[in-house]
């Protein structure tokens, strides 16, 4: 398993995944923006295969990660842990204090995966995602690092 930079040259890959486990995914333009910003944008590698891939930003001592997702085959694997142990360990690398998400309140295995790693629930923010019948709910969650 090899974690790397996400570079253009990955974009066909990562958008396939993106589009294959999220209703209502990031565009192309979302992830060449995320590169462009400088983020935090990795890879999860596996065979020669991405399988996964995670963004972050940082700003001043918080890391906020953005889109972290596991190709639908390999879910279930302890790849999505180890992926997010990778993301927490580059935070506290650059000195970040906390890291936040916000996770769909119906999305019960991401939240059982951040509650396993030591997130908590901070917040919840109404609405704030588009669903299939209107909106849905985003529970925001936090680490100290």
């Amino acid at each position: 398993m090899i974690l790397r930079d996400m570079t253009e040259a990955d974009f066909d890959a990562v958008l396939r995944i993106e589009r294959e486990v999220h209703g209502h995914p990031w565009t192309l333009g979302n992830f060449s923006d995320a590169l462009r910003s400088g983020y935090a944008s990795k890879v999860f590698v596996i065979e020669g295969e991405i399988v996964g891939y995670a963004v972050m930003m940082l700003a001043v001592d918080e890391a906020e990660l953005l889109d972290i997702s596991i190709d639908k085959a390999h879910q279930r694997k302890g790849i999505g842990r180890k992926l997010l142990e990778a993301m927490l360990s580059l935070a506290r690398h650059e000195n970040m204090q906390r890291m936040v998400l916000e996770v769909r309140a119906s999305n019960q295995a991401a939240i059982a995966l951040y509650r396993a790693s030591g997130f908590e629930q901070i917040g919840l923010r109404r609405d704030y995602y588009p669903a299939a019948n209107g909106r849905e709910d985003a529970i925001l969650m936090g680490e100290g690092l």
